[in-house]
């Protein structure tokens, strides 16, 4: 997946640090970031007149949001706990888990969650 950024080093690095992953060589125009289900986003420098707010959103397992949640923290990047960015920092409650959103250097919206919009669909163990 091509991720659009203003920096495709800094939002590669900064998503790979979020989420405890390894930043991949670059290749052509893309810093990739292998995610732990195998899929690869490529971040890609693009105009700033190009860039149009994306939403990207990280199920990650419950065990694992206190220790993403503090990198966030230590970033100093603003976070809240709505899509509309009303509950700075706050984090959700939806759906029986945990949930945060923020907005990464490359000015994509990015939203971690620990439980599946869909009730019948069940938390990961893994990632």
């Amino acid at each position: 997946m091509i991720v659009p950024s203003r920096n495709n080093r800094e939002s590669a690095e900064f998503l790979a640090h979020l989420l405890g992953l390894e930043v991949g060589e670059e290749w052509g125009p893309f810093i990739p970031v292998e995610v732990r289900n195998g899929v690869r986003l490529d971040f890609a420098t693009v105009p700033e007149q190009d860039l149009r707010l994306q939403h990207y959103c990280f199920l990650i397992p419950e065990d694992d949001f206190d220790a993403v949640f503090a990198r966030l923290v230590e970033t100093g990047v603003t976070y809240h706990a709505d899509p509309m960015g009303q509950q700075v920092g706050e984090i959700n409650h939806n759906h029986g888990g945990r949930g945060v959103y923020f907005l990464d250097p490359g000015g994509n919206g990015m939203e971690i969650i620990t439980q599946p919009y869909e009730p019948e669909r069940q938390r990961p163990a893994s990632w």
